[in-house]
């Protein structure tokens, strides 16, 4: 089975992006969005990134806005309301779709690694996370409601 690290994924500017950047690193991924009820969990993420990052781990954040039209914003709307909000400082891609006809091939993966409840493949709203190990192989799948703080064990088990 390939790598998570083996996808190519589009940055915020619109150009080709690879995940085998972080070839190696832990990996949080996470489809996020601006005007949600789960955006303060930014804060969580780059609590995370910026206390774990040495170690090896990185958050992966892709825009979606196929929630309530949660993430209406361009990429540079984005980008500015992440950084002046929340003071992010891990990358954000381009804006994606999660499920439907025009899924990011990222996502499918995620999504059949690791199932929600009951074995369903859709992701249900933003800030669902998938945890991924150092060899790029998806661990688990968290529901938006978990808050970044709550994965930090299963996160340093990894590193």
């Amino acid at each position: 089975m390939n790598a998570i690290t083996d996808f190519e994924v589009k940055a915020a500017d619109g150009g080709p992006a690879s995940l085998d950047t972080w070839r190696g690193k832990v990996l949080l991924i996470v489809n996020t969005a601006s005007k949600c009820g789960f955006t303060p969990q930014y804060e969580g993420l780059e609590d995370l990134h910026r206390d774990l990052g040495p170690r090896g781990f990185e958050v992966l954040a892709f825009p979606c806005n196929q929630f309530g039209g949660q993430e209406p914003g361009d990429a540079a709307e984005i980008a500015n309301f992440c950084s002046l909000t929340y003071d992010v400082t891990f990358p954000v891609f381009a804006k994606i779709d999660v499920n439907g006809p025009a899924a990011d091939p990222l996502f499918e993966r995620l999504k059949a690694d690791a199932p929600g409840l009951l074995g369903s493949k859709a992701i249900k709203w933003n800030f669902t996370k998938f945890l991924i190990d150092r060899e790029g192989q998806v661990v688990r799948r968290y529901a938006p409601t978990t808050k970044p703080e709550d994965i930090v064990k299963d996160i340093e088990a990894l590193l």
